[in-house]
């Protein structure tokens, strides 16, 4: 196997390389439902959102092509994040993301050719090194196992559960304290 570098991009670097990232995703999700446009177009949507959020950070993995990526940025400070949160956010949480000391791990995806070989535990780590915030969270599908236990193996631990709202499926909340 070709040996992987990782390397973080800027904002204006990260927006030019939308429709490779929107290819990587395609390539890392793809389900055979024939639905591979559509859910490009929405990653597409979703990206060119997020890449303007404040504090957008990116990472990817590449060698002779793009193997994998991850980006996150702070949530909103309004709690939004939180949103259909059963039995409610922890009064350590909400203020953590009130005063902007949480950062979301908005997509994590590498390629099924370089899976187990350490590069998405190196993306992560990468991405969360140079993070001032005191919380990391991302939101994960419970039915994704593979997800679910990779975060587990690097600490992370599950924090709750999301109930659907706005279009949204239901989702777990998972987060790992930083810089401790």
């Amino acid at each position: 196997m070709t040996e992987v570098y990782l390397r973080r991009l800027t904002r204006w670097q990260a927006d030019q390389q939308r429709e490779a990232v929107a290819d990587l995703h395609a390539a890392a999700y793809h389900r055979g439902t024939g639905r591979e446009f559509h859910d490009r177009r929405l990653f597409l949507d979703r990206f060119e959102d997020h890449v303007q959020r404040p504090g957008f950070d990116m990472v990817i993995a590449g060698g002779t092509g793009l193997a994998g990526c991850v980006y996150g940025f702070p949530p909103d400070r309004d709690g939004e994040f939180w949103k259909g949160f059963r039995g409610g956010v922890s009064p350590e949480v909400e203020e953590l993301t009130a005063l902007g000391r949480l950062f979301t791990v908005a997509e994590l995806m590498v390629l099924p050719a370089y899976r187990r070989n350490r590069v998405a535990t190196r993306l992560q780590t990468h991405l969360l090194a140079r993070t001032t915030a005191q919380l990391a969270a991302v939101l994960l599908e419970p039915s994704n196992t593979a997800a679910r236990t990779a975060y587990r193996s690097w600490g992370w631990t599950k924090l709750g559960e999301l109930s659907p709202v706005d279009g949204r499926p239901e989702l777990e909340a998972w987060s790992r304290a930083l810089g401790v």
